[in-house]
């Protein structure tokens, strides 16, 4: 039998059938305000971890890191609810031969029309226009002229499960040249996800909107820093739904301000939920939301769907689906080896 704790909730209750259906893992909820020594006195004896992925989310103490891991022995697998591993430190993980999976893709679709709907009202105006409605305004409607979507030039960071989605819908019921800047896809990959590969500034120069969905990491953090904005389209728009500190939140304001870009439509940031008084917030040429994009009800069944499912199916000796620390793989499988003999 496993022990399989799980922080606050899957990302939806859908999770919780699946696993009864294995009434030989016993799982256990635990509650982030619940007292550390009451949390950890569990996760002791845990071989699986099921984790929030928003870091906000999370008390640093059960964010998982080397000290986290030292009192918590029997661990396996460390389970994300989304795609996201913020939470978790995978060099630590590795290190003590404990596997991370994500649910990659599961909000995929969720994402990629958050984006797409970003990208619409900033090129429409749409926000400019309602929070001067909201004001009282009265002047001429074509102070609010935008622009179509239609045969622009999208360039899109990462072209994984959402970034794929999103370049899918833009060529074919947009007609939209696809730029993409994934390091980690050949030319013919990338063309198979209906995209042109190119380096990162060629993207920046030629597109009209450029959307974020890579992962943060050391590689990516502060990748949209002054210098990379600078090397924007002038008039372009900015569209991130990935994670916070990928863009620089005080370049990115010096730019929405002098002009240099049009607009920006930021679902992520580096504190969540930014303060009422983030300059960001200020501008009428800036539309958001707190993270939400991955949040629509199917994507969070699908996820949570995905979860539970990876989880049994590791138990019972399948290989992970969507492991995320792969050099962990070898030493893992000879914990999770022993562990099964251990059942038996």
């Amino acid at each position: 039998m496993a022990r399989i704790v799980y922080l606050d909730a899957f990302p939806a209750d859908n999770a919780l059938p699946i696993l009864a259906a294995r009434p030989e893992h016993e799982v256990v909820r635990i509650d982030r305000l619940a007292p550390l020594v009451e949390n950890f006195a569990t996760l002791a004896t845990a071989h699986v971890f099921q984790c929030v992925p928003a870091r906000d989310e999370v008390p640093e103490r059960l964010r998982v890191d080397t000290a986290f891991l030292d009192q918590t022995p029997e661990l396996l697998v460390i389970s994300s609810g989304g795609s996201g591993v913020d939470t978790f430190d995978l060099d630590a993980c590795t290190q003590a031969g404990v596997l991370v999976v994500n649910q990659a893709g599961g909000n995929a679709e969720a994402v990629a029309e958050h984006a797409l709907g970003m990208m619409l009202m900033l090129m429409k105006r749409v926000p400019e226009a309602d929070r001067a409605l909201r004001r009282g305004w009265t002047g001429a409607r074509t102070e609010f002229r935008g622009a179509d979507l239609l045969g622009k030039t999208v360039g899109i960071i990462g072209l994984g499960h959402i970034g794929r989605r999103l370049a899918s819908i833009c060529r074919h019921a947009f007609d939209c040249q696809v730029l993409a800047y994934d390091p980690y896809l050949d030319a013919a990959e990338i063309t198979r996800r209906d995209a042109e590969k190119t380096d990162l500034f060629d993207l920046l120069n030629r597109s009209d909107v450029v959307s974020i969905h890579c992962p943060l990491s050391s590689e990516t953090r502060r990748m949209f820093d002054a210098e990379t904005i600078a090397a924007m389209k002038p008039g372009a728009r900015l569209v991130a739904t990935a994670r916070g500190f990928i863009h620089d939140e005080d370049a990115l304001y010096q730019a929405l301000v002098s002009g240099h870009l049009a607009g920006a439509g930021l679902d992520v940031w580096d504190a969540e939920p930014p303060t009422a008084d983030h300059p960001l917030l200020s501008l009428d040429n800036v539309i958001t939301s707190p993270h939400t994009a991955g949040v629509s009800r199917d994507s969070r069944e699908r996820m949570a769907s995905y979860a539970a499912t990876q989880i049994i199916e590791i138990l019972d000796g399948k290989q992970p689906v969507r492991p995320v620390n792969t050099d962990v793989l070898p030493t893992w499988t000879q914990r999770m080896q022993v562990f099964l003999n251990g059942k038996t």
